[in-house]
């Protein structure tokens, strides 16, 4: 062979020998240096815990490592819970629906407080509002001592977030004469039975839990639901998953209706 010819070949090799190891170190940096992703976990149950990403497993399943329940099943799941009032019987199945960003807004949970008091902070992820709102809800408790139902695990917005205050909603009500109607009646039918007719416009007004509990006695619940019935209180020999006694609001304002009636609800009424 020529030495022109021997010098030429060996180049070739040096060529594949240096794509091939290109390759190899492009395959180790893709498979050994990847980031595992690190999830915060609900942690305190017994059997079950949820995930920031909203799985749910049981607590051998779960990545020592990574601390993520395996990526496999229903994701925000909402297995136990009414969806109306937004509460479950079960914590981890609480979180997980509670996670589903259709369900909680983020740019409005981050503007809750931790707590009541005025110096409070607020929360700092949806994670994080879903797991204390889900544990502690003193809206699903009578009397401060007794659950309002096996549904006392709730993750709707706290009744007083919008932080309008009982004077200005009171002064709104200016001449409206404010009536609590019979169960399965409409506002349409309770004021005309009083010579007068509903305001729809006010019904925004007394979609507050503040304001339902003036004039009725809410059982210590006031919690967040769905349909053209409210504001209302479902009466007390309601099914059980209606949470009998409890009184509801809506956050759909486009829902509030004079017409609206459920048979198992009174409506709380503008007459004027």
């Amino acid at each position: 062979m020529s030495k022109s010819g021997f010098y030429l070949s060996w180049i070739l090799v040096h060529l594949f020998v240096l794509q091939v190891s290109s390759r190899i170190s492009a395959i180790r940096k893709d498979i050994g240096f990847q980031e595992k992703p690190i999830c915060r976990n609900t942690v305190q149950g017994r059997y079950l815990l949820s995930d920031d990403n909203g799985h749910i497993c049981d607590a051998l399943s779960v990545d020592p490592q990574s601390r993520c329940c395996p990526g496999k099943g229903e994701k925000f799941s909402c297995h136990g819970c009414n969806l109306l009032s937004q509460c479950c019987n079960s914590y981890e199945f609480c979180v997980s629906c509670c996670l589903n960003p259709a369900r909680t807004q983020k740019e409005q949970v981050l503007k809750v407080k931790v707590a009541k008091q005025s110096t409070a902070g607020t929360y700092s992820s949806v994670f994080d509002f879903c797991a204390g709102r889900c544990r502690h809800n003193s809206e699903s408790v009578v009397h401060e001592n007794a659950y309002i139902s096996d549904f006392h695990h709730c993750f709707s917005l706290p009744s007083n977030s919008s932080g309008a205050t009982n004077a200005n909603l009171e002064g709104r009500l200016n001449g409206i004469n404010v009536i609590v109607g019979r169960q399965g009646e409409s506002c349409d039918s309770v004021c005309k039975s009083n010579g007068q007719s509903c305001v729809p416009n006010k019904l925004l007004v007394l979609n507050q839990c503040d304001i339902m509990q003036k004039y009725m006695s809410c059982k210590g619940a006031c919690l967040a639901s769905m349909g053209p019935d409210q504001p209302a209180e479902v009466v007390d020999d309601a099914p059980k998953n209606l949470n009998p006694g409890a009184c509801l609001f809506t956050r759909t304002q486009s829902m509030l209706s004079c017409e609206g009636s459920h048979l198992y609800t009174r409506r709380l009424c503008p007459c004027a």
